[in-house]
Protein backbone atom coordinates (compact mmCIF):
# COMPACT_ATOMS: atom_id res chain seq x y z
CA UNK A 1 0.00 0.00 0.00
CA UNK A 2 1.29 3.45 -0.61
CA UNK A 3 0.15 6.97 0.84
CA UNK A 4 -0.91 9.01 -2.28
CA UNK A 5 0.40 12.75 -1.28
CA UNK A 6 0.86 15.59 -3.63
CA UNK A 7 4.11 15.55 -5.18
CA UNK A 8 3.76 19.79 -6.08
CA UNK A 9 3.59 20.65 -1.86
CA UNK A 10 5.94 21.43 0.13
CA UNK A 11 6.17 18.30 2.43
CA UNK A 12 6.29 19.73 5.84
CA UNK A 13 9.00 19.46 7.84
CA UNK A 14 8.16 18.31 11.70
CA UNK A 15 6.08 19.04 14.60
CA UNK A 16 7.10 18.54 18.76
CA UNK A 17 5.41 19.28 21.56
CA UNK A 18 6.64 19.16 25.32
CA UNK A 19 5.08 19.23 28.85
CA UNK A 20 6.29 19.19 32.32
CA UNK A 21 4.36 18.56 35.49
CA UNK A 22 0.94 17.14 34.72
CA UNK A 23 -0.46 13.86 35.80
CA UNK A 24 -1.71 12.94 32.42
CA UNK A 25 1.28 14.14 30.79
CA UNK A 26 1.07 11.76 27.53
CA UNK A 27 -2.55 12.00 27.39
CA UNK A 28 -1.88 15.71 26.64
CA UNK A 29 1.10 15.26 24.17
CA UNK A 30 -0.80 13.21 22.32
CA UNK A 31 -3.77 16.23 22.14
CA UNK A 32 -0.65 18.47 21.42
CA UNK A 33 0.92 16.63 18.36
CA UNK A 34 -2.79 15.96 16.55
CA UNK A 35 -3.02 19.73 16.98
CA UNK A 36 0.22 20.16 15.01
CA UNK A 37 -0.64 16.91 12.46
CA UNK A 38 -0.28 19.60 9.79
CA UNK A 39 3.59 19.21 9.93
CA UNK A 40 3.85 15.86 9.47
CA UNK A 41 1.46 12.85 8.16
CA UNK A 42 4.53 10.40 8.36
CA UNK A 43 5.10 8.85 11.94
CA UNK A 44 4.05 10.10 15.30
CA UNK A 45 5.33 9.30 18.77
CA UNK A 46 5.23 10.03 22.41
CA UNK A 47 7.74 9.42 25.02
CA UNK A 48 7.12 9.49 28.89
CA UNK A 49 9.62 9.84 31.72
CA UNK A 50 8.54 7.88 35.33
CA UNK A 51 10.96 6.72 38.29
CA UNK A 52 13.75 7.32 35.98
CA UNK A 53 12.53 5.05 33.03
CA UNK A 54 11.44 6.35 29.65
CA UNK A 55 9.03 4.87 28.11
CA UNK A 56 8.42 5.56 24.62
CA UNK A 57 5.32 4.67 21.89
CA UNK A 58 6.07 5.30 18.39
CA UNK A 59 4.61 4.01 14.81
CA UNK A 60 4.28 5.20 11.01
CA UNK A 61 0.91 6.96 10.20
CA UNK A 62 -0.89 9.76 11.94
CA UNK A 63 -1.36 10.10 15.54
CA UNK A 64 -4.44 8.79 15.28
CA UNK A 65 -3.98 5.83 13.77
CA UNK A 66 -0.51 5.22 16.14
CA UNK A 67 -2.09 5.77 19.65
CA UNK A 68 -4.75 4.36 21.45
CA UNK A 69 -5.99 4.25 24.90
CA UNK A 70 -3.96 1.33 25.88
CA UNK A 71 -0.50 2.77 24.14
CA UNK A 72 -1.30 6.16 26.23
CA UNK A 73 -2.23 4.49 29.47
CA UNK A 74 1.40 2.45 29.35
CA UNK A 75 3.36 6.07 28.99
CA UNK A 76 3.21 6.64 32.42
CA UNK A 77 4.62 9.67 34.38
CA UNK A 78 3.93 13.78 34.34
CA UNK A 79 6.95 14.44 31.86
CA UNK A 80 6.64 13.68 28.07
CA UNK A 81 7.36 14.58 24.72
CA UNK A 82 5.45 14.02 21.70
CA UNK A 83 6.30 14.00 17.75
CA UNK A 84 4.80 13.54 14.22
CA UNK A 85 7.51 13.76 11.25
CA UNK A 86 7.77 14.26 7.59
CA UNK A 87 11.56 13.00 6.91
CA UNK A 88 13.83 15.62 5.09
CA UNK A 89 16.85 13.78 5.96
CA UNK A 90 16.65 9.86 6.64
CA UNK A 91 14.51 7.05 4.77
CA UNK A 92 10.40 6.47 5.96
CA UNK A 93 10.48 4.03 8.08
CA UNK A 94 9.35 2.75 11.86
CA UNK A 95 12.82 3.00 12.89
CA UNK A 96 12.91 6.91 11.90
CA UNK A 97 10.15 7.41 13.95
CA UNK A 98 10.33 10.01 16.95
CA UNK A 99 11.08 10.74 19.34
CA UNK A 100 14.23 8.79 19.80
CA UNK A 101 15.34 7.01 23.20
CA UNK A 102 18.79 5.98 24.44
CA UNK A 103 20.90 5.05 27.87
CA UNK A 104 23.62 6.64 28.29
CA UNK A 105 25.75 6.50 30.89
CA UNK A 106 24.48 9.32 32.55
CA UNK A 107 20.81 7.73 32.19
CA UNK A 108 18.19 7.96 30.05
CA UNK A 109 17.39 10.65 27.36
CA UNK A 110 14.64 11.20 23.96
CA UNK A 111 14.50 14.04 21.67
CA UNK A 112 12.00 15.50 19.22
CA UNK A 113 13.45 17.36 16.55
CA UNK A 114 12.11 19.76 14.35
CA UNK A 115 14.85 21.07 11.57
CA UNK A 116 17.81 19.76 9.38
CA UNK A 117 21.70 19.70 10.22
CA UNK A 118 23.83 20.78 7.41
CA UNK A 119 27.34 19.72 8.90
CA UNK A 120 25.67 15.83 9.69
CA UNK A 121 27.58 14.06 7.03
CA UNK A 122 30.63 14.82 8.28
CA UNK A 123 29.55 14.45 12.17
CA UNK A 124 28.23 10.91 11.63
CA UNK A 125 31.44 10.10 9.84
CA UNK A 126 33.63 11.11 12.24
CA UNK A 127 31.20 9.05 15.65
CA UNK A 128 31.36 6.08 12.72
CA UNK A 129 34.70 6.41 13.06
CA UNK A 130 34.93 6.46 16.59
CA UNK A 131 33.24 3.53 17.18
CA UNK A 132 29.27 5.18 17.67
CA UNK A 133 26.99 2.48 16.40
CA UNK A 134 23.71 3.77 14.66
CA UNK A 135 20.24 2.64 14.90
CA UNK A 136 18.84 5.29 12.33
CA UNK A 137 19.56 7.30 9.30
CA UNK A 138 18.04 10.85 10.88
CA UNK A 139 20.32 13.41 11.65
CA UNK A 140 18.57 13.95 15.07
CA UNK A 141 20.57 10.53 16.48
CA UNK A 142 23.91 12.06 15.71
CA UNK A 143 22.88 15.08 18.64
CA UNK A 144 22.36 12.12 21.07
CA UNK A 145 26.09 10.07 20.16
CA UNK A 146 27.42 13.77 20.86
CA UNK A 147 25.74 13.84 24.10
CA UNK A 148 26.21 10.82 25.08
CA UNK A 149 30.37 11.68 24.81
CA UNK A 150 30.24 14.57 26.79
CA UNK A 151 31.06 14.67 30.19
CA UNK A 152 29.48 17.58 31.70
CA UNK A 153 28.21 17.97 35.37
CA UNK A 154 24.10 18.25 34.20
CA UNK A 155 21.88 17.04 31.40
CA UNK A 156 20.98 20.56 30.38
CA UNK A 157 24.80 21.35 30.11
CA UNK A 158 25.52 17.69 27.92
CA UNK A 159 22.79 19.24 25.84
CA UNK A 160 23.85 22.70 25.13
CA UNK A 161 28.13 21.23 24.64
CA UNK A 162 26.26 18.72 22.10
CA UNK A 163 24.23 21.02 20.17
CA UNK A 164 27.62 23.46 20.05
CA UNK A 165 28.93 20.88 17.44
CA UNK A 166 25.94 21.29 15.18
CA UNK A 167 24.93 23.39 12.25
CA UNK A 168 21.74 24.12 10.90
CA UNK A 169 18.40 24.02 11.77
CA UNK A 170 17.04 22.81 15.02
CA UNK A 171 13.87 23.02 17.61
CA UNK A 172 14.16 20.66 19.73
CA UNK A 173 12.64 19.19 23.00
CA UNK A 174 14.94 17.06 25.17
CA UNK A 175 13.24 14.51 27.36
CA UNK A 176 15.11 13.31 30.69
CA UNK A 177 14.27 10.85 34.13
CA UNK A 178 13.21 14.59 36.11
CA UNK A 179 13.29 17.65 33.40
CA UNK A 180 12.34 18.69 30.31
CA UNK A 181 14.71 20.58 27.99
CA UNK A 182 14.02 22.75 24.57
CA UNK A 183 16.45 24.47 22.68
CA UNK A 184 16.58 26.47 19.85
CA UNK A 185 19.07 26.85 17.04
CA UNK A 186 20.80 30.52 17.21
CA UNK A 187 19.26 31.52 13.78
CA UNK A 188 15.83 30.55 15.18
CA UNK A 189 14.93 29.26 11.44
CA UNK A 190 12.00 27.14 13.53
CA UNK A 191 9.59 28.40 15.18
CA UNK A 192 8.78 26.73 19.54
CA UNK A 193 6.84 28.33 22.21
CA UNK A 194 6.46 28.46 25.62
CA UNK A 195 2.78 27.86 27.14
CA UNK A 196 1.25 27.20 31.25
CA UNK A 197 -1.40 25.57 32.13
CA UNK A 198 -2.07 25.71 35.70
CA UNK A 199 0.98 23.91 37.32
CA UNK A 200 2.43 22.39 33.82
CA UNK A 201 4.74 24.33 31.15
CA UNK A 202 4.65 23.65 27.79
CA UNK A 203 6.58 24.04 24.91
CA UNK A 204 5.52 23.55 20.94
CA UNK A 205 5.97 24.10 17.81
CA UNK A 206 2.40 26.36 17.60
CA UNK A 207 0.05 27.63 19.81
CA UNK A 208 -2.17 26.14 18.22
CA UNK A 209 -1.17 22.55 20.31
CA UNK A 210 -1.22 25.28 23.33
CA UNK A 211 -5.20 26.08 22.72
CA UNK A 212 -5.80 22.53 22.15
CA UNK A 213 -4.75 21.61 25.74
CA UNK A 214 -6.64 25.26 27.54
CA UNK A 215 -3.00 26.39 27.98
CA UNK A 216 -1.78 29.90 27.72
CA UNK A 217 0.95 31.38 25.45
CA UNK A 218 3.78 32.41 27.37
CA UNK A 219 7.23 33.68 24.99
CA UNK A 220 8.94 32.46 22.42
CA UNK A 221 11.65 30.21 23.13
CA UNK A 222 14.34 32.33 21.58
CA UNK A 223 16.63 31.81 19.25
CA UNK A 224 19.77 30.35 20.48
CA UNK A 225 18.26 29.48 24.06
CA UNK A 226 17.88 26.41 26.08
CA UNK A 227 15.26 26.35 28.33
CA UNK A 228 15.43 24.09 31.42
CA UNK A 229 12.02 23.43 32.69
CA UNK A 230 12.65 21.06 35.43
CA UNK A 231 11.35 21.40 39.89
CA UNK A 232 12.66 24.53 40.22
CA UNK A 233 10.74 26.24 37.22
CA UNK A 234 12.67 27.73 34.28
CA UNK A 235 15.77 28.57 33.57
CA UNK A 236 17.97 29.21 30.69
CA UNK A 237 21.15 29.11 29.22
CA UNK A 238 22.98 30.69 25.85
CA UNK A 239 25.71 28.23 24.91
CA UNK A 240 25.68 29.87 21.12
CA UNK A 241 27.59 32.54 19.65
CA UNK A 242 25.36 35.33 18.62
CA UNK A 243 23.74 35.43 14.63
CA UNK A 244 21.40 37.24 12.67
CA UNK A 245 18.28 36.16 12.77
CA UNK A 246 16.78 33.69 10.17
CA UNK A 247 13.57 32.90 10.78
CA UNK A 248 11.58 30.80 7.88
CA UNK A 249 9.68 32.51 6.16
CA UNK A 250 7.91 29.22 4.68
CA UNK A 251 6.21 29.13 7.88
CA UNK A 252 3.73 32.50 7.34
CA UNK A 253 3.31 31.29 3.93
CA UNK A 254 2.39 27.47 4.22
CA UNK A 255 3.71 25.52 7.09
CA UNK A 256 2.01 27.34 10.13
CA UNK A 257 -1.72 26.39 11.20
CA UNK A 258 -3.55 29.69 10.09
CA UNK A 259 -4.95 29.87 13.69
CA UNK A 260 -0.98 29.87 15.19
CA UNK A 261 1.11 32.70 16.39
CA UNK A 262 4.10 31.63 15.34
CA UNK A 263 7.47 33.98 16.08
CA UNK A 264 4.69 36.14 17.57
CA UNK A 265 2.78 36.90 15.31
CA UNK A 266 -0.62 35.88 14.00
CA UNK A 267 -0.28 33.52 10.63
CA UNK A 268 -3.60 34.45 9.52
CA UNK A 269 -2.84 38.24 9.12
CA UNK A 270 0.09 37.72 7.37
CA UNK A 271 -0.82 35.77 4.55
CA UNK A 272 -4.29 38.22 4.46
CA UNK A 273 -1.65 40.74 3.87
CA UNK A 274 -0.19 38.88 1.78
CA UNK A 275 -2.94 38.58 -0.58
CA UNK A 276 -3.43 42.12 -0.67
CA UNK A 277 0.12 43.19 -2.11
CA UNK A 278 -0.73 40.37 -4.53
CA UNK A 279 -3.80 42.21 -5.37
CA UNK A 280 -2.27 45.58 -5.37
CA UNK A 281 0.90 44.17 -7.39
CA UNK A 282 -1.02 42.05 -10.07
CA UNK A 283 -4.72 42.74 -9.93
CA UNK A 284 -6.57 40.48 -12.58
CA UNK A 285 -9.76 41.17 -14.87
CA UNK A 286 -12.17 38.80 -13.30
CA UNK A 287 -15.52 37.49 -12.09
CA UNK A 288 -13.82 35.67 -8.76
CA UNK A 289 -11.25 35.24 -6.47
CA UNK A 290 -10.98 31.57 -5.31
CA UNK A 291 -8.01 29.65 -3.69
CA UNK A 292 -6.22 26.33 -3.78
CA UNK A 293 -7.62 24.88 -0.30
CA UNK A 294 -6.35 25.06 2.33
CA UNK A 295 -3.15 26.74 2.38
CA UNK A 296 -4.50 29.30 -0.42
CA UNK A 297 -7.40 30.33 1.81
CA UNK A 298 -5.84 33.45 3.67
CA UNK A 299 -4.15 34.75 0.66
CA UNK A 300 -7.51 34.49 -1.36
CA UNK A 301 -9.57 36.20 0.76
CA UNK A 302 -6.63 39.00 1.17
CA UNK A 303 -6.61 39.33 -2.77
CA UNK A 304 -10.44 39.26 -3.03
CA UNK A 305 -11.03 42.03 -0.09
CA UNK A 306 -7.97 44.56 -1.98
CA UNK A 307 -9.19 44.31 -5.15
CA UNK A 308 -13.29 44.01 -4.15
CA UNK A 309 -14.33 40.25 -6.33
CA UNK A 310 -16.80 37.62 -4.70
CA UNK A 311 -14.91 35.29 -3.05
CA UNK A 312 -15.38 32.15 -3.70
CA UNK A 313 -14.84 28.47 -2.85
CA UNK A 314 -14.22 27.03 -6.23
CA UNK A 315 -12.64 23.93 -5.37
CA UNK A 316 -13.89 21.88 -2.68
CA UNK A 317 -10.84 19.65 -0.40
CA UNK A 318 -11.47 15.87 0.14
CA UNK A 319 -9.60 15.71 3.63
CA UNK A 320 -9.95 12.19 3.96
CA UNK A 321 -7.43 11.69 2.00
CA UNK A 322 -5.24 8.08 2.98
CA UNK A 323 -4.11 5.47 1.58
CA UNK A 324 -4.72 4.20 -2.09
CA UNK A 325 -3.55 1.56 -4.55
CA UNK A 326 -0.46 2.28 -6.56
CA UNK A 327 -0.50 3.42 -10.19
CA UNK A 328 1.44 4.71 -12.58
CA UNK A 329 3.40 8.04 -11.37
CA UNK A 330 1.56 10.17 -13.87
CA UNK A 331 -1.85 8.36 -13.15
CA UNK A 332 -1.57 8.66 -9.62
CA UNK A 333 -0.78 12.35 -9.92
CA UNK A 334 -3.78 13.00 -11.74
CA UNK A 335 -6.17 10.79 -9.37
CA UNK A 336 -4.41 12.53 -6.59
CA UNK A 337 -5.58 15.68 -7.22
CA UNK A 338 -9.50 14.35 -7.70
CA UNK A 339 -9.01 12.81 -4.91
CA UNK A 340 -8.28 16.04 -2.92
CA UNK A 341 -9.84 18.44 -4.68
CA UNK A 342 -13.17 18.85 -6.97
CA UNK A 343 -14.57 22.31 -9.04
CA UNK A 344 -17.69 23.19 -7.93
CA UNK A 345 -19.64 24.15 -11.17
CA UNK A 346 -21.74 26.22 -10.79
CA UNK A 347 -19.59 28.54 -8.73
CA UNK A 348 -16.84 28.42 -11.89
CA UNK A 349 -18.93 27.81 -14.92
CA UNK A 350 -18.71 30.30 -17.52
CA UNK A 351 -16.30 32.83 -15.31
CA UNK A 352 -13.39 34.39 -15.46
CA UNK A 353 -11.51 33.21 -11.79
CA UNK A 354 -8.56 34.26 -9.89
CA UNK A 355 -6.91 31.01 -8.31
CA UNK A 356 -4.69 31.98 -5.36
CA UNK A 357 -1.72 29.50 -4.59
CA UNK A 358 0.45 30.10 -1.82
CA UNK A 359 3.46 28.67 -3.73
CA UNK A 360 4.31 26.46 -7.14
CA UNK A 361 6.87 24.37 -6.11
CA UNK A 362 7.37 20.97 -8.84
CA UNK A 363 4.58 22.23 -10.82
CA UNK A 364 3.43 18.42 -11.62
CA UNK A 365 -0.27 18.82 -9.97
CA UNK A 366 -1.15 22.46 -10.88
CA UNK A 367 -1.59 21.20 -14.70
CA UNK A 368 -4.11 18.85 -13.43
CA UNK A 369 -6.27 21.75 -11.31
CA UNK A 370 -6.19 23.63 -14.64
CA UNK A 371 -7.43 20.85 -16.49
CA UNK A 372 -10.31 20.49 -13.84
CA UNK A 373 -11.58 23.65 -13.64
CA UNK A 374 -11.37 23.66 -17.48
CA UNK A 375 -14.10 20.99 -17.18
CA UNK A 376 -15.82 22.65 -15.12
CA UNK A 377 -16.18 25.26 -17.52
CA UNK A 378 -14.46 28.08 -16.33
CA UNK A 379 -13.53 30.54 -18.86
CA UNK A 380 -10.33 32.17 -17.95
CA UNK A 381 -7.87 30.91 -15.24
CA UNK A 382 -5.75 33.22 -14.20
CA UNK A 383 -3.52 31.69 -11.38
CA UNK A 384 -2.04 34.63 -8.77
CA UNK A 385 1.14 33.11 -6.23
CA UNK A 386 1.51 34.55 -2.81
CA UNK A 387 5.00 34.79 -2.84
CA UNK A 388 8.36 34.85 -5.44
CA UNK A 389 9.26 31.54 -7.55
CA UNK A 390 11.25 29.08 -5.63
CA UNK A 391 14.51 29.11 -7.43
CA UNK A 392 16.78 27.35 -4.38
CA UNK A 393 17.00 24.37 -2.59
CA UNK A 394 16.01 24.73 1.11
CA UNK A 395 18.55 22.98 3.33
CA UNK A 396 16.73 23.30 6.67
CA UNK A 397 13.29 20.98 6.59
CA UNK A 398 11.59 22.07 4.02
CA UNK A 399 11.44 19.14 1.14
CA UNK A 400 12.71 20.43 -1.99
CA UNK A 401 16.16 19.80 -2.00
CA UNK A 402 17.42 20.17 -5.23
CA UNK A 403 17.23 23.10 -7.54
CA UNK A 404 16.27 20.13 -10.19
CA UNK A 405 13.00 19.54 -8.63
CA UNK A 406 12.11 23.74 -8.70
CA UNK A 407 10.01 24.18 -11.65
CA UNK A 408 10.98 27.90 -11.36
CA UNK A 409 14.90 27.32 -11.45
CA UNK A 410 14.19 25.19 -15.27
CA UNK A 411 11.49 27.28 -16.67
CA UNK A 412 10.45 30.81 -16.75
CA UNK A 413 7.40 32.51 -15.59
CA UNK A 414 6.01 32.76 -19.38
CA UNK A 415 7.29 28.97 -19.67
CA UNK A 416 5.56 27.70 -16.18
CA UNK A 417 2.32 29.66 -17.44
CA UNK A 418 1.85 27.90 -20.69
CA UNK A 419 2.76 24.40 -19.17
CA UNK A 420 0.27 24.84 -16.62
CA UNK A 421 -2.10 26.10 -18.99
CA UNK A 422 -3.51 29.29 -17.41
CA UNK A 423 -4.86 32.52 -18.93
CA UNK A 424 -2.12 34.41 -17.24
CA UNK A 425 -0.02 33.80 -13.83
CA UNK A 426 1.81 36.55 -11.32
CA UNK A 427 3.71 35.69 -8.51
CA UNK A 428 4.45 38.22 -5.99
CA UNK A 429 7.46 40.32 -5.65
CA UNK A 430 10.11 39.84 -2.96
CA UNK A 431 9.44 43.28 -1.81
CA UNK A 432 5.71 42.75 -1.49
CA UNK A 433 6.03 39.66 0.46
CA UNK A 434 8.47 41.38 2.82
CA UNK A 435 5.87 44.63 2.77
CA UNK A 436 3.27 41.68 4.02
CA UNK A 437 5.96 40.80 7.24
CA UNK A 438 5.89 41.44 10.76
CA UNK A 439 9.96 42.12 10.70
CA UNK A 440 12.29 43.27 8.14
CA UNK A 441 13.67 41.06 5.05
CA UNK A 442 17.20 40.90 6.93
CA UNK A 443 15.33 38.64 9.80
CA UNK A 444 14.20 35.88 7.40
CA UNK A 445 15.57 33.19 5.89
CA UNK A 446 15.00 33.76 2.26
CA UNK A 447 17.69 31.16 0.78
CA UNK A 448 14.51 29.47 -1.42
CA UNK A 449 13.79 32.61 -3.20
CA UNK A 450 18.04 34.39 -3.17
CA UNK A 451 20.39 31.22 -2.81
CA UNK A 452 21.94 32.93 -0.26
CA UNK A 453 21.89 30.65 2.87
CA UNK A 454 22.26 31.78 6.74
CA UNK A 455 24.24 28.45 7.52
CA UNK A 456 24.28 26.18 4.38
CA UNK A 457 25.89 22.33 4.48
CA UNK A 458 29.47 22.34 4.30
CA UNK A 459 28.98 19.28 1.92
CA UNK A 460 26.87 20.49 -1.03
CA UNK A 461 26.02 17.68 -3.74
CA UNK A 462 24.03 20.42 -5.80
CA UNK A 463 26.56 22.98 -6.22
CA UNK A 464 26.31 22.84 -10.08
CA UNK A 465 22.65 23.69 -10.15
CA UNK A 466 23.42 26.25 -7.63
CA UNK A 467 25.26 28.28 -9.86
CA UNK A 468 23.66 27.09 -12.84
CA UNK A 469 22.24 30.20 -15.28
CA UNK A 470 18.91 31.01 -14.24
CA UNK A 471 16.10 30.50 -16.43
CA UNK A 472 15.70 32.74 -19.52
CA UNK A 473 13.03 35.45 -18.93
CA UNK A 474 13.89 35.46 -14.96
CA UNK A 475 13.23 38.61 -13.87
CA UNK A 476 9.33 38.78 -15.39
CA UNK A 477 6.71 38.08 -12.18
CA UNK A 478 3.84 38.40 -14.62
CA UNK A 479 2.92 36.44 -18.09
CA UNK A 480 -0.31 36.98 -19.76
CA UNK A 481 -1.40 34.52 -22.42
CA UNK A 482 -1.47 35.81 -26.21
Amino acid sequence: MNRLVSTDMQRESCGIFGIFNHPQAAALAYLGIFALQHRGQESAGIAAAEGGVIRAHVGMGLASDVFHAEALARLRGRIAIGHVRYSTTGESSRRNAQPFVAECAGGPIAIAHNGNLTNSLSLRRRLEAEGSIFQTTMDSEIIVHLFARRREESFEERIAAALQEVRGSFSCVFLGPDRLVAARDRHGFRPLCVGRRRSAWVVASETCALDLIGARFVREVQAGEVLVVDGQGLRSLWPFPAARPARCIFEFIYFARPDSRVFGEEVYAVRRRLGAELAREHPAEADLVMPIPDSGNCAALGYAREIGLPFEMGFIRNHYVGRTFILPEQEQRDLNVRLKLNPIRSAVRGKRVVVVEDSVVRGTTGRARVLALRRAGAREIHLRVSCPPLRYPCFHGIDFPTREELIAARLSVPEIGRRLGVDSIAYLSLGGMLRAMPFPGDEFCLACFSGEYADGPEEQPHKRMLASKPPAGRQKQVWQAG
